[in-house]
């Protein structure tokens, strides 16, 4: 707005005074604002070396030099600011902001080729680096080897000393704690899996049993301790950061590294954060395949949000059988079928229900409080990640679980409104909520999950627990998403950073006023998770227009906050008024009508692998979350 008007002449000290009390006024206003918080992004390499392949090097965390150069030449050039650890440190306490832009590069296991290929570039640059070493790979003695993957590395792989010493006096480099000798796998089950040693109760076959917790926590003490005692004894500084192997870590192994004077830990999922006060499990982008400068730009510039949810829930009751011989055969058969459909998700059933009754009778994993019925998630859940390139996501009842003791599951249950309704625990009763809760934590110490399904059987009727649960249905929905949040740190005690979702009846979504009969509401539970898997089941509802049925139900979604960004339509492969498979083609045109309206979330349940229901050729067309679905041989 120009203040200087067409008679300004005879009134330009007005306008003079004008302007000035503007600019006190904005001089004021900025200073009450919030300062801006400060954004990082942290990119991990690994090996960086002249004579890796374009694409398909062995090596697949191996960056040619060529590549890692225009990398640094692309950043300078589009305006991010390297930065070092101390500098992110320093911000994160209020001491200096950081610049705009602000990447921390960081570098893997401590292999020579940072000394001989990359610090030569960081010099020429000027850029600042964060190298964490395996401090028991450092100057490996020359009659000893590690497996690295493509091949035994020896001594001349990693640096020594002495050119951690010089990189170091450069004032560039920074070197954290990799751990001592954390970076390997160890035994996680009877069956002999292998998973990573800062995160797993490492199984003893001779013993046959776990290793208990005192003792886990012991053995990341000492080797965190004897990782801090060798970097300060050989370079007269105490590391101020663990880069977990594998990024494989947990509140309590965090709580170990604060107290040997490591507060910053690191993660390999995200690109970009706001920086916080608390520096544990910062994201990191994992440079892999030896990305060009296109690659890289399309993965900073990349919105994780868009991309689509695929996911296939897999009752774990059909790998499971008496006999082992089989019980193989059917997890071979699950693998293989996930592999070819290649969905992004599996939601893993970690509970047993052999009778079909959708509470748990027995589960899956070692736990304080119901039978197990075999030691299977962890070995189901690992190989799915490994062997078939997914995420797992543990799916546990909430309240429906069927306590060993009759009398104590009397005085815990809900007595229900309706005979056919699956057994629930009430969640006011402070021994219930325990119990659940214990169940929870003795899941993430299990194996490996990277988030929660909550099962349909949290809800609860207004007829139900009168004078405990509150009369307003709203409250009664707050209550349940109160107690699975506390389920949620429950786990998270041993599995950080878990996403969330829960399964959402249909009919609190058509009918909202029906919150009532369920204490569901998908508003507030988008707010409350990171998705909503809405059971999308036609069928189920003995709809006699499926299609229409379905539609209705998009639009409701649609209509509700960030209703198509967080909702997952769960599908369903069987008509279970006559346990007849849904066809195919029926599949196919209900799906590509929902992505046709906005829909980005899809799953189907049941996922029958053993008979190959539906056929693993359609499961590619509807479920697959490739970019060109194909058959892998």
């Amino acid at each position: 707005m120009d203040l200087r008007l067409p008679a300004a002449a005879r009134h330009a000290w007005a306008a003079h005074t004008l302007r000035s009390l503007f600019a006190a006024a904005a001089l004021a206003l900025a200073a009450l604002a919030p300062a801006q918080a400060d954004e990082l992004l942290v990119l991990s390499y690994h090996d960086v070396r002249d004579d890796v392949a374009r694409k398909g090097d062995p090596d697949a965390y191996a960056v040619s030099t060529q590549n890692f150069a225009a990398h640094l030449d692309w950043l300078a050039g589009h305006g991010y600011h390297p930065v070092s650890l101390s500098q992110v440190i320093a911000a994160s306490r209020g001491e200096k902001p950081l610049p705009p832009k602000a990447v921390l590069l960081t570098f893997d296991d401590g292999l020579r080729s940072i000394y001989t290929h990359a610090f030569p570039l960081l010099r020429a640059y000027g850029y600042p680096a964060l190298m964490a070493v395996v401090t028991s790979w450092v100057d490996l003695p020359r009659d000893q080897q590690v497996d690295y993957g493509p091949r035994m590395f020896t001594h001349d792989d990693f640096v020594t000393w002495d050119q951690l010493r010089e990189m170091q006096a450069s004032g560039l480099i920074e070197v954290a704690s990799h751990s001592h000798a954390l970076h390997r796998g160890v035994t996680s089950n009877p069956q002999g899996n292998s998973m990573p040693a800062a995160i797993t109760r490492v199984w003893d076959p001779k013993a046959e049993r776990y290793e208990t917790e005192a003792e886990y926590l012991a053995r990341i003490r000492k080797d965190l301790g004897d990782s801090v005692a060798a970097i300060k004894r050989e370079l007269g500084v105490a590391p101020q950061s663990v880069v977990w192997p594998y990024a494989a870590y947990n509140s309590q192994t965090n709580a170990i590294a604060d107290q040997l004077g490591m507060q910053v830990t690191f993660d390999l999922e995200g690109r970009h954060q706001t920086l916080r006060r608390d520096l544990h499990g910062l994201a990191r982008l994992l440079v892999f395949d030896n990305p060009t400068v296109n690659d890289l730009a399309y993965e900073l510039r990349h919105d994780e949000g868009l991309d689509g949810l695929r996911a296939l829930q897999i009752d774990l009751d059909y790998v499971y059988d008496a006999d082992p011989a089989q019980q193989a055969r059917n997890l071979d058969k699950l693998i293989e079928r996930v592999k070819q459909v290649g969905p992004s998700h599996v939601f893993l059933q970690a509970f047993a229900d052999p009778d079909g009754n959708g509470s748990a009778d027995a589960l899956y994993f070692p736990n304080r409080h119901l039978p197990m019925r075999a030691d299977l998630y962890n070995r189901v859940a690992w190989q799915l990640k490994t062997r078939a390139g997914v995420k797992v996501f543990a799916w546990l009842p909430v309240l429906g679980f069927e306590l060993p003791d009759p009398a104590l599951r009397r005085r815990l249950a809900i007595a229900a409104s309706n005979p056919k309704e699956t057994f629930r625990l009430n969640p006011f009763e402070p021994q219930a909520r325990k119990i659940v809760a214990d169940i929870y934590e003795d899941l993430a110490v299990s194996g490996y999950s990277e988030g929660l399904l909550f099962h349909d059987d949290a809800l609860l009727r207004d007829d139900e627990l009168l004078g405990q649960a509150p009369e307003q249905a709203a409250q009664r929905t707050q209550a349940l998403i109160a107690f699975t949040q506390e389920l949620t740190r429950a786990a998270g005690k041993w599995r950080p950073k878990l996403i969330t979702v829960r399964n959402l009846f249909a009919e609190p979504v058509l009918r909202p006023d029906s919150e009532r009969w369920f204490a569901q509401n998908l508003a507030a539970f988008n707010q409350a998770y990171d998705y909503t898997a809405v059971m999308a089941m036609p069928w189920m509802e003995n709809s006699r227009e499926p299609q229409a049925w379905m539609d209705r139900l998009v639009a409701q979604v649609a209509r509700s906050p960030r209703g198509l960004a967080r909702t997952l339509f769960e599908l369903q492969t069987v008509d279970w008024r006559d346990n007849k498979p849904i066809p195919a083609q029926r599949l196919k045109t209900m799906a590509r009508r929902l992505q046709a309206a906005g829909v980005r979330h899809l799953a189907w349940y049941p996922d029958n692998f053993i008979d190959d229901v539906p056929s693993t050729r359609d499961a590619r067309e509807i479920m697959s979350a490739r970019g060109f679905p194909y058959i892998e041989r």
